[in-house]
């Protein structure tokens, strides 16, 4: 008779101490192959070919927005939308509710003529703030009777990826999207984990476009769902009248 048995011996293969010493090896490789390459993937430049539209991220600081200048002096571009919700933290921002106008504003006065430079603003979002930036001004486009044809985001370094992925997820498979980054001041790129700055940089942007890949999934377009977290009375309002 067989006694029924809770238990059963397994043999178990475990590397012995080269084995440990090998595997170490391949992940310290592996470490420092991202390390050395991580930044130029999230910080990528990858414009359109035939974009004619240049869409400046208004949260970037006022050298991040130069360099937004000096893309558009280069004489590729024909028009340039600011995009951006309320203002948090610039003391700068005085007289301006959203980074929108400030940074509209603020291109301007640096180069760029007024007629050339268009603000449209997000409201205030517990979502993605970047995907709401672009989902107004694709309906703003809409409403408008603007049919956007190919365009560069241009975005904060580190942040680039992530914010050509949210537009190209706003604006559906239909409109091509290009992306260019702008230089950091406050570290080098190429060795970003020398500094607490770059290091901060790096492994935030990491993280947020590892989760927006795998849990960010947005609602079809044109419904409440998509604009999630906004006021009723703010989604109504900016249907219902004339964006700047």
């Amino acid at each position: 008779m067989v006694r029924p048995s809770l238990f059963r011996r397994r043999h178990i293969w475990l590397p012995s101490i080269y084995g440990w010493l090998a595997l170490l090896a391949c992940a310290g490789f592996v470490c420092l192959f991202v390390g050395r390459h991580i930044y130029g993937f999230l910080a990528l430049n990858d414009p359109a070919p035939h974009a004619r539209i240049l869409v400046v991220e208004g949260w970037l600081n006022e050298k991040e927005l130069d360099q937004a200048v000096a893309v558009f002096l280069s004489g590729r571009y024909e028009r340039v939308f600011v995009t951006g919700g309320p203002v948090e933290t610039w003391q700068e921002c005085r007289g301006s509710s959203n980074y929108a106008d400030f940074a509209a504003a603020y291109l301007r006065t640096h180069g760029l003529q007024e007629a050339a430079v268009i603000a449209v603003p997000a409201p205030a979002s517990a979502q993605d703030r970047t995907f709401l930036s672009a989902v107004r001004l694709r309906d703003w486009a809409a409403k408008q009777h603007l049919v956007f044809g190919p365009f560069d985001v241009f975005s904060a370094g580190t942040h680039a990826r992530r914010s050509r992925l949210l537009y190209r997820m706003a604006f559906g498979p239909n409109v091509e999207v290009g992306v260019l980054s702008a230089r950091p001041q406050e570290y080098d790129g190429q060795h970003w984990w020398r500094t607490s700055a770059g290091a901060k940089s790096v492994l935030e942007e990491a993280i947020g476009l590892l989760w927006t890949i795998c849990f960010f999934h947005p609602a079809p377009p044109g419904s409440y769902e998509e604009l999630w977290n906004v006021p009723y009375s703010a989604v109504a309002g900016s249907r219902g009248s004339s964006l700047p």
